[in-house]
């Protein structure tokens, strides 16, 4: 890797694991002021009497302070071991190990049909009407502020409940993937596509665009063989950074349409506060944030040598 590579390299690896610092801490404290007490879900309905509970919260590790808590998760974390499960008596790493292929199936089918409604929108309105440029362009900013679970419970009332197209929970074939999918899809797709739109635009106005078109070229030809490939350079960098979301939108989504997943796992452990699932969950929400949105900010350097001075 050249010299001038090196520093902005470094300094986006840094910022990186100061996100995975600060999600860490993040989740660890919102964990600990959160209401309720694991050591009550372990009694449960259970014998319960003094000399048990202290038993359990030694056993766990409970009755420590709270700082040295705190200090030997983050060791651990560095150490790469995610703790064991108070609640199923697993290892971490197994409980979220069985359940994250059907969240990586819906995340890779949301990212692809987020990609075709972005590209698909930007191509038909840029340099349209501007009525219609408009229309669609309020679509999509309602689409953006919508709640995902909103945008889950929308779907199913109208192609579950009225149409009967999809299968209304579940994840016993395909055609249950779609309307989750579409759900996580739309307000990504929405916000890369304003996106996308603009570049088109700004391509559409460049020199070489003026001449293709003085030479015949149609203006559908014109924005996917020339236009397109600069308005996607942006959107690159920024997709990087919204598909690093989708992980945790996916998890509220699994749980609006009952499928199997990380959202299943998520919500079970925050209410038994098994707050080593949690934790698990959290940081592997943003570990995948901080990767891909750093490839896409070393890809945008590798493209654009301006950016790597300073």
């Amino acid at each position: 890797m050249g010299t001038p590579m090196l520093k902005p390299v470094l300094r986006r690896l840094g910022s990186g694991a100061v996100v995975l610092w600060a999600a860490a801490s993040a989740a660890y404290l919102a964990l600990r002021l959160a209401p309720g007490d694991t050591v009550d879900t372990l009694v449960g309905d259970g014998p319960d009497t003094p000399q048990i509970r202290a038993q359990i919260a030694r056993d766990l590790g409970l009755d420590r302070p709270a700082v040295v808590q705190y200090l030997d998760y983050l060791w651990r974390l560095l150490h790469g071991d995610l703790g064991r499960s108070y609640v199923l008596q697993r290892p971490v790493v197994d409980v979220i190990g069985s359940q994250i292929w059907p969240t990586v199936k819906l995340t890779l089918l949301a990212t692809a049909f987020s990609a075709v409604i972005a590209v698909g929108l930007a191509i038909v309105t840029a340099g349209r009407a501007r009525w219609l440029r408009g229309l669609v362009s309020g679509a999509e900013l309602s689409i953006v502020s919508a709640p995902g679970f909103l945008i889950g419970i929308l779907l199913l009332s109208v192609f579950s409940f009225q149409f009967g197209w999809f299968p209304v929970s579940g994840d016993r074939d395909a055609s249950a993937l779609v309307l989750p999918a579409v759900a996580l899809a739309l307000p990504i797709g929405g916000l890369l596509s304003q996106v996308i739109r603009e570049g088109l635009e700004r391509a559409l106005d460049e020199p070489f665009a003026v001449t293709a078109r003085a030479r015949g070229l149609t203006r559908l030809a014109l924005l996917w063989r020339h236009a397109l490939r600069h308005a996607l350079l942006p959107a690159v960098t920024l997709a990087g950074t919204l598909i690093g979301f989708l992980l945790s939108a996916a998890v509220v989504v699994e749980r609006v349409f009952g499928r199997p997943g990380l959202g299943e796992v998520a919500t079970e452990a925050v209410n038994n506060k098994d707050i080593p699932v949690v934790l698990a969950v959290v940081m592997l929400a943003a570990a995948i944030y901080v990767v891909l949105s750093t490839l896409a900010d070393l890809a945008y350097l590798l493209v654009d040598p301006r950016l790597r001075k300073g």
